[in-house]
């Protein structure tokens, strides 16, 4: 089993990290034979596997649920699944919620979305032996408010969220998403700080990537997005298309700048 001391020591050396979604233990297992170190039962599911147009509907009881198949078929991949919307409501709740996905889910890791507003919850987590990942950038959980759109383009919004990975980090977290953040930002956040920062429609310079499945595989109902490619057009099955991408983002292939936002 990939240990998170192994994803440190990975961007230390300058290894990049692959990481893609997965919700059932079928696809799980062949994501981790494909190379991933991480896998993300992302609250993605809501969107992909349950037809519903956001995120915002996953409860912490299916998150619990996929996260127990995921980790059915995975051989040794490092899980990190997600806290869903309103699960981080409160510290009482954050606990609960990353108790059950750790307990009875069998993840390595949680992730949360945010910056100011999680940083106490963080610090509760982290000092309680919990493994927290966080998530910068475009926030899904926040779309009602604030839309799918590109975040820090502006030296002012750069800024602010250049302070808010450092505080996440400074909080914890061992581990750093960043969605849909223009490339050069994305790399001055990757330098600063010492976690692994995983990166999404964010460039190649972040220390991995990370893709929900059913976009690399083609099967995006609607418009895929921009930052995607479909590595099954160019592959004989599924288990080539997973192994092409785990090379394209090992070599530093994926994302090529046709895929940055």
């Amino acid at each position: 089993m990939i240990s998170l001391s192994q994803l440190q020591k990975m961007k230390q050396q300058g290894e990049k990290i692959a990481c893609l979604t997965a919700y059932d233990a079928t696809l799980a297992h062949w994501v981790a034979e494909a190379g991933c170190e991480v896998i993300l039962v992302g609250d993605s599911l809501g969107m992909v596997v349950q037809g519903h147009r956001t995120t915002l509907p996953v409860t912490v009881d299916e998150m619990v649920y996929h996260t127990q198949m995921v980790q059915r078929g995975n051989g040794h991949a490092w899980c990190i699944a997600d806290l869903p919307f309103m699960s981080d409501a409160d510290l009482p709740t954050v606990l609960q919620s990353a108790s059950r996905l750790l307990k009875a889910g069998g993840a390595n890791m949680v992730k949360l979305e945010g910056a100011e507003r999680v940083l106490p919850m963080i610090v509760a987590l982290s000092d309680l032996g919990v493994p927290v990942c966080g998530h910068l950038g475009l926030l899904p959980q926040s779309v009602l408010k604030n839309g799918y759109r590109v975040t820090g383009r502006d030296e002012a919004s750069a800024q602010i969220l250049l302070e808010q990975a450092l505080a996440v980090e400074a909080a914890g977290a061992e581990m750093l998403v960043l969605e849909c953040v223009p490339s050069p930002l994305a790399a001055k956040i990757t330098e600063a700080l010492s976690i692994p920062v995983i990166g999404i429609g964010s460039g190649a310079q972040t220390d991995g990537q990370v893709l929900v499945l059913t976009d690399m595989l083609g099967l995006t109902v609607g418009k895929a997005p921009k930052f995607s490619k479909n590595f099954l057009a160019e592959a004989n099955s599924i288990q080539d298309a997973l192994q092409a991408y785990v090379f394209a983002v090992k070599n530093a292939k994926f994302p090529s700048p046709e895929y940055e936002v």
